[in-house]
């Protein structure tokens, strides 16, 4: 897989494209915003389903059952979120209706 249109196949020769620093900065921004999200992910729902009380190596059925519907519940209100953030962004823009699915991160 190539990264920024480097590596991972075959160039003919060519020499690599140039990677802008605009380009840099984005991904690195969008790393950023998906390691916070995953952080927040995770410090919910384990504050929310396992007890602080570690008695077994391995989750048990409640908190694995809890942790899938923690999970769950986290992604569609960021996707409800995130489209709701994306109409008020097109609304003060004075754009129209936005696309359907449009707004997930994920």
């Amino acid at each position: 897989m190539s990264f920024f249109g480097l590596g991972g196949g075959n160039n003919g020769g060519a020499s690599p494209q140039a990677v802008s620093s605009a380009q840099i900065e984005a991904a690195t921004a969008e790393l950023d915003m998906i390691t916070d999200v995953f952080n927040r992910l995770v410090s919910s729902c384990h504050a929310k389903c396992i007890s602080t009380r570690y008695a077994e190596p391995d989750l048990n059925k409640g908190e694995s059952v809890c942790i899938d519907r923690c999970v769950s519940k986290f992604f569609s209100v960021n996707a409800k979120v995130g489209e709701h953030m994306q109409q008020m962004g097109q609304a003060a823009q004075g754009g129209g209706a936005p696309a359907a699915g449009a707004g997930s991160f994920f």
